[in-house]
């Protein structure tokens, strides 16, 4: 009887790949919201495809609020296979909610970082961090404002999945 063992790495190109089906995401809601402005996307791509490629992205959610409630969101959850349910599947980027009401609403970009980010020393992080095109504060996320959440699509690449769910108003 002979096994078959197969590793994955997870390369820059896997990072690129996942950060790239976000980044249409980020660009169909520029298109539909208007926020965020199209310049910031760039800077954004850059920043997920150094921290996916690290392996310190935990949760990453762009979308509009109103009085610290969420309108409308979508939010991506980072595993590897083994954890995600239905993992494997490399859906299409797209299909943001269109119809969310944001007039009054605020445009926010929000990422929590991965036990192996909280692993790295100080002066890794900061190393890290001054790569990057952009500047995070910290903060929270809005809580649910009146809608509901929907998993609807599921990228993956070199053996790291991320799941996208979205919030969308009633």
């Amino acid at each position: 009887m002979s096994t078959i063992t197969a590793t994955q790495t997870f390369t820059r190109t896997h990072a690129k790949h996942l950060a790239s089906k976000v980044v249409a995401d980020l660009y169909q809601c520029a298109r539909l919201y208007g926020k965020p402005p199209t310049d910031d996307v760039a800077d954004y791509e850059a920043e997920l495809v150094e921290l996916l490629a690290g392996g310190y992205v935990a949760e990453y959610e762009f979308g509009f609020k109103k009085d610290g409630k969420r309108v409308v969101t979508c939010q991506y959850s980072v595993n590897a296979y083994g954890d995600l349910v239905g993992g494997g599947a490399d859906d299409r980027a797209g299909g943001v909610y269109a119809r969310a009401k944001v007039a009054d609403a605020t445009y926010f970009n929000f990422l929590s970082y991965s036990q192996k980010w909280s692993n790295l020393t100080q002066r890794e992080r900061t190393a890290i961090k001054d790569r990057l095109p952009i500047r995070r504060t910290s903060g929270a996320l809005p809580a649910d404002g009146n809608g509901y959440w929907i998993s609807d699509r599921t990228y993956s690449n070199g053996g790291v999945a991320v799941s996208r769910r979205t919030f969308r108003p009633r």
